[in-house]
């Protein structure tokens, strides 16, 4: 028999797999890792964590029981979704069309009982289940026990993980999906070749890279710009912003996996959101856990580190406050945190919060490098990032509207707080726009940091132009749901940026 990997979209042809020699084997299929990309466990803390925290306090003791054990106490404590659990759609239609066949299919697994029959009502698709009960965990040899009592010597059996080995090594036609290379290996070890491979994952290196959002880091070349607005030339430091940014992107990514992780469910029922790596199951929640400790330690070094480093390289410009950046990255992750936990549910707070962080930004920036920054960038920034914090929520709320669906993340806002919304942040544009040119018209500021202060005029029709575009497309709906994206993504934009940069130079 040939092996054969279903990688793409499946057609009946394809994958109406049905062997003379095992036509009326029953077909047993994993669930964590196999059926579901996830893992149901990990899935089921993380929501107990969003909704019963206190309930980690018991985790010594369930555990105390033994794994079933812990697992039944968790399935008991909250009920996972299982409608949106991320499932491996080939395995899916090959099941369905096996089922179609008239073949019986079970669900094979070492979840909880309970949990396992949920989503085999949901499905619809299998004649029984076998899961863990509380006592016994059926994995591995416990499995191949239950299996063998049940079925005899006669099962196929799709599995993904190490544990899986016994179970395909004395099964009729093993398959695998999204297999481990652990398994793999162990497979090849035992010259055993799978008749089926269901791959439907992501590649690693991508799945990071947008777990991380590394786009994202445009926000943090915020940090320059109190150096760069006063003008100055040391290039010791800009190291130390350069550090500073290495040190800010670091923190914020780990922050963002946080948030990810503890938005799994609602994520899983978000039109676009459903697509990150986490909610989608391409990475696990435990590996995530991993790259959070390591990033915010990395981060902490790099902010401990960063004044000396400026000192050694110039002792002239050694920072006064040596740690007043790791302060402020103190704040933004505690804000952040506090934000992904509780705030990002409070309605207004919610965007006060963001622009806040924008600022922040600038703040840590000016600590990072001891240039002190203006109440005009101060004030502007406010305002401005308001505005876009506002156009964030605004633009959710307009594409709820065209789908006509209806707020699920648990915000507060309501569709019918859109024009409000409007008001708010048309309002906040209009206020950074009037913060630039009190501060050009302000020659006792200005003048000192350019030799043709009359040209900085032209940021204003600029400022003007991106911020009514940007809030125009939103009115649209043409606006993704993050403005950064946005701003680093539109050609009309880039080419502003530059015009921006010309001006500037221009008014030196």
């Amino acid at each position: 028999m040939t092996d054969t990997t279903i990688d793409s979209p499946l057609t009946q042809a394809e994958t109406l797999f049905q062997d003379p020699l095992t036509a009326g084997i029953p077909l047993c299929v994993d669930l964590d890792g196999t059926l579901v990309k996830s893992d149901t466990l990990l899935d089921s803390v993380i929501v107990l964590t969003r909704q019963h925290p206190e309930a980690l306090l018991k985790f010594p003791k369930w555990l105390g029981g033994g794994k079933a054990a812990f697992k039944k106490n968790i399935t008991s404590t909250v009920q996972l979704d299982v409608v949106h659990l991320p499932y491996n759609r080939h395995l899916l239609q090959y099941l369905e069309q096996q089922r179609a066949t008239g073949r019986e299919i079970y669900l094979a697994t070492g979840a909880d009982a309970t949990l396992a029959q949920r989503v085999a009502d949901h499905l619809g698709l299998f004649s029984g289940v076998l899961a863990s009960d509380g006592t016994m965990n059926l994995i591995g040899k416990n499995k191949l026990a239950a299996f063998q009592q049940r079925f005899g010597s006669k099962f196929c059996y799709i599995g993904n993980a190490h544990p899986d080995v016994p179970l395909l090594s004395n099964c009729h036609q093993p398959m695998v999906a999204n297999p481990h290379r652990s398994l793999s290996s162990a497979l090849r070890s035992a010259k055993i070749t799978p008749s089926m491979t269901f791959t439907d994952q992501a590649s690693s290196l991508k799945a990071w890279l947008k777990a991380i959002r590394l786009h994202q880091w445009a926000k943090n070349t915020l940090i320059f710009l109190p150096l760069i607005l006063a003008h100055t030339r040391s290039a010791a430091l800009f190291l130390g912003a350069a550090i500073a940014f290495l040190s800010f992107g670091l923190c914020a990514s780990a922050t963002y996996i946080v948030n990810d992780l503890l938005d799994l469910e609602a994520d899983r029922k978000h039109i676009s959101k459903r697509r990150r790596p986490f909610a989608a199951g391409d990475l696990s929640p435990l590996a995530g856990a991993v790259v959070i400790f390591l990033f915010l330690l990395t981060s902490l070094v790099l902010a401990i580190a960063l004044p000396h480093i400026v000192a050694g390289m110039s002792p002239h410009d050694a920072l006064k406050y040596p740690y007043k950046f790791l302060e402020w990255m103190g704040v933004y992750l505690v804000s952040t945190l506090a934000y992904s936990l509780y705030l990002k549910r409070r309605v207004l707070l919610d965007v006060i919060v963001l622009s806040g962080l924008y600022t922040v930004r600038i703040l840590a920036g000016s600590a990072a490098t001891g240039v002190l920054v203006s109440t005009w960038l101060g004030a502007f920034s406010i305002f401005f990032f308001l505005s876009l914090a506002f156009v964030k929520r605004f633009a959710e709320l307009e594409n709820l509207i065209q789908r006509n669906a209806s707020p699920s993340n648990g915000r507060g806002y309501r569709t019918t707080d859109i024009e409000q919304l409007r008001s708010f942040g048309t309002a906040s544009a209009y206020a950074s726009v009037v913060v630039l040119t009190l501060y050009i018209s302000n020659l006792a500021d200005s003048a000192h940091l350019y030799s043709h202060t009359t040209r900085l005029w032209l940021l204003v029709p600029i400022l003007l132009l991106w911020l009514s575009r940007l809030w125009l497309l939103a009115s649209r709906g043409d606006l993704h749901e993050d403005p950064v994206v946005y701003a680093i993504t539109d050609r009309r934009s880039l080419a502003l940026g530059v015009l921006v940069l010309v001006v500037v130079l221009l008014a030196l």
